[in-house]
């Protein structure tokens, strides 16, 4: 084991909790937000507070800090810009009906995540809302973006990513992928069985890292919407992820076009039936018409999956650990015996019910050439 570190210095002026922490750009100061309302900038030279941040009306959730201006969000569901040299708020963010959980600025772009289900897209020099994103079912935790310049090689979604894409994840167990410009869901992201609770962008890649209460770690393609691969290695909630890149890694090659993706919200005016017309034909089918994993229902064709990327050579430095892709999950369909002969459709009562049929229930009359569907839905 290695020797301890020893503490440099401490900074303690809070009179509650410290909910976050950010270093400026140059690494010369630090701004943390505290559950005393609040938020400090401290000089990390000698840890010193220099500025006091003192206007929210509630508990500080999180905060960000530029060069020359500190952002902070909060429980009384506003975000206000600071003057980092005189502590004046300079700006105050109004909109959100309820906790505001996240913010990132950008390209002169404040984005914001709510308990009000909502995220939104500000004009840092306005304060004003340019975008709203409406689309999860419970409370928005975390988000990120990408720029339109993170997608040279993806010409056939030129229209789509005009004004980038944000990617937010909720407790509704789905991640979203949205078009700023129009405002349109891009791809809905399902597969996590839990609260998604932070998420990370591999830009080069357009991967998207999401981390979840159901113990997992799931990677996607935004521009697809595609899952490609499964963390399962922790035992508790993933509540943090941090994206690296070792040097000389390739970036993962292009996706070919593909004439079913949908296009048609692209550039389109943000009105309320565009949003609703564009979130019907981008998000992924729902759960009670999604194909089986496995290709094993009758009826059903064996999905067709892209072929995965080629290995790329680790770094000799690197020591993460790679996980292998599960495999399908088998399908939850039971079948009738091979050996039970299968009961002529239109008969009652003539011949026993096949060991299938639920007990005391009436099977239905069939024509010839109509078939009989079951859906096992498991709760």
């Amino acid at each position: 084991m290695g020797g301890g570190g020893s503490v440099l210095r401490v900074c303690a002026e809070h009179r509650g909790g410290i909910n976050w922490l950010s270093l400026s750009p140059d690494g010369q100061r630090l701004l943390t937000g505290s559950e005393d309302g609040t938020a400090r900038l401290w000089r990390t030279a000698d840890g010193q507070c220099c500025t006091l941040l003192q206007g929210h009306e509630s508990y500080v959730t999180f905060c960000q800090l530029e060069n020359e201006a500190a952002f902070t969000c909060s429980a009384d569901r506003t975000i206000r810009k600071w003057d980092v040299i005189t502590g004046q708020c300079l700006q105050v963010f109004r909109g959100h009906t309820s906790i505001v959980n996240r913010i990132l600025v950008t390209n002169n772009q404040l984005f914001s995540s709510s308990y009000d289900r909502t995220a939104r897209a500000w004009s840092v020099d306005k304060g004003q809302v340019s975008q709203e994103f409406r689309g999860h079912r419970n409370c928005v935790m975390t988000l990120a973006y990408s720029a339109p310049c993170d997608f040279p090689k993806a010409p056939f979604e030129e229209e789509s990513v005009a004004g980038g894409l944000l990617v937010t994840g909720s407790t509704d167990g789905t991640a979203k992928v949205w078009q700023v410009a129009s405002g349109c869901c891009h791809r809905t992201l399902r597969g996590h069985t839990g609260a998604v609770l932070c998420l990370v962008l591999d830009t080069p890649n357009h991967t998207a890292f999401t981390g979840s209460t159901d113990t997992t770690i799931r990677a996607w393609d935004i521009l697809s919407g595609e899952q490609l691969r499964v963390f399962r290695e922790h035992q508790g909630s993933v509540i943090c992820l941090e994206c690296s890149r070792a040097a000389g890694t390739p970036a993962r090659e292009p996706l070919t076009p593909n004439p079913e993706r949908c296009r048609g919200c692209s550039g389109a005016t943000p009105s309320s039936s565009t949003v609703s017309r564009c979130t019907a034909r981008c998000c992924t089918l729902p759960r009670t018409t999604a194909r089986c994993a496995s290709g094993t229902c009758a009826g059903f064709p064996a999905p067709r999956r892209r072929a995965p990327p080629p290995p790329s050579a680790a770094s000799p430095a690197s020591s993460v650990t790679r996980w292998a892709a599960p495999p399908p999950r088998p399908c939850s369909r039971p079948e009738p015996a091979a050996t039970q002969p299968r009961p002529h459709p239109g008969t009652h009562g003539g011949s026993a019910p096949a060991p299938w049929w639920p007990e005391g229930t009436r099977r239905p009359s069939l024509r010839p050439g109509q078939r009989l569907c079951l859906f096992f839905v498991d709760f």
